[in-house]
């Protein structure tokens, strides 16, 4: 829409609504118009397709609080009837020109009304102009994914590591601004936002990025031979990046405002760290304990003791060992585990596994000989062949 079809224009009065209308009553009423003029509703009616247009842009500009409240202003500033200039030098008239009054700058305090930017900075906003009411806004940094690799008791004792990453960041031969002399102007379709709203129906208003711009707000007249215009150019650096105590393989980690540069004073964006974790010859991880499977010989499980049971970068513990502890028994040793979010740590779950030798001398065998005979009377699988019969 032009400068003078918004401040001429009366809304309220397309949409039926009085001036205080509230946003409930505004939908309500477009709801109701556009029901009745919808262009599926007339086909071809040229005139009922002219008014849903206008019903739909007044519900664009009412709907939003923000572009009623500046549409408000404007035309309680130049009253409702808009612009109406006479002749030049007539009674009560006086001449100018729009794009002077809402795209140029008018001098500090002696401006129209006073206005030390000029009305472009009133109408900037509204009108898509370039003047000084044109802001360009900050833009979020990008979000970047890197992956790292550690042993086993990095990843349980936690550890800093280096890593080298390529992101967007500020052109450094344009200063971020894309254009080859440093002056880029602002996108006369989004006014600098680098956004472009289009009518959702209800009254509601949808945003896209400006396709002219590309959502950056500024157009390059000269454009950068390095970043051709973008204001972004690709930038390695290394940081030193802190992997928390107790991490597991394939845990995503968010490291916020690590990521890339914002542009214009916004924020960085996050890093989000892949970690994979090396596998330990020795110990496993469940959660935030860590197993361990401990053999022992047959003696140690039938008549007990005690028995060694190395740890994750500490000294072995010693464990008591039940008389008649069946293979496969799982012992726990508290708080020898990976360390927790708290600080605290998880404990070693210790797997008992009777080692069976491979080979026997003479004396060993004889005296498993005479062990079987001293046993021969219990059989270890009476139990469970009584219970295949139950089923």
């Amino acid at each position: 829409m032009s400068t003078k079809d918004f401040v001429e224009k009366d809304y309220y009065k397309i949409l039926g609504v009085p001036k205080d209308a509230t946003e409930a009553e505004i939908k309500k009423a477009y709801r109701k118009l556009a029901r009745e003029y919808h262009p599926d509703a007339n086909k071809g009616d040229a005139r009922a397709e002219e008014r849903f247009k206008e019903i739909s842009e007044a519900a664009d500009v009412l709907g939003d609080p923000k572009r009623r409240k500046e549409y408000d202003e404007a035309r309680a500033l130049f009253g409702a009837g808009g612009f109406r200039p006479g002749p030049a030098g007539g009674p009560g008239g006086f001449n100018f020109d729009l794009g002077d009054l809402f795209g140029g700058a008018q001098g500090g305090g002696g401006g129209a009304g006073g206005f030390g930017g000029g009305l472009g900075d009133v109408f900037g906003g509204l009108f898509g102009g370039r003047g000084p009411g044109a802001r360009t806004q900050p833009r979020r940094g990008q979000d970047i994914e890197s992956e790292v690799t550690l042993s086993f008791t990095e990843a349980a004792d936690g550890a800093t590591v280096p890593l080298r990453m390529s992101s967007s960041a500020a052109c450094k031969a344009c200063s971020g601004t894309g254009d080859r002399n440093g002056t880029p102007r602002v996108c006369p379709t989004c006014v600098g936002t680098g956004q472009v709203s289009r009518g959702g129906g209800g009254g509601f208003s949808l945003t896209d990025p400006c396709v002219d711009c590309k959502g950056r707000g500024l157009i390059a007249e000269n454009p950068c031979d390095v970043c051709k215009g973008s204001g972004r150019a690709t930038s390695s650096r290394t940081m030193q990046v802190r992997i928390p105590a107790g991490v597991s393989d394939g845990q995503r980690i968010r490291l916020r405002g690590k990521g890339a540069p914002g542009e214009r004073g916004g924020p960085n964006g996050d890093l989000y760290v892949v970690v994979h974790v090396e596998p330990h010859p020795v110990f496993g991880r469940k959660g935030d304990n860590l197993t361990v499977t401990v053999p022992v010989t047959f003696p140690e499980a039938a008549l007990g003791g005690e028995i060694k049971v190395p740890t994750l970068g500490g000294p072995p513990v010693t464990l008591r060992l039940p008389a008649g502890t069946p293979s496969g028994r799982t012992m726990r040793a508290r708080g020898k585990g990976a360390v927790r979010k708290d600080g605290t740590r998880g404990d070693l779950l210790v797997t008992i596994e009777v080692a069976v030798p491979k080979g026997l001398d003479d004396k060993a065998r004889d005296l498993l000989e005479s062990y079987r005979e001293a046993t021969a009377g219990e059989d270890p699988r009476a139990a469970l062949f009584e219970a295949a019969k139950g089923e």
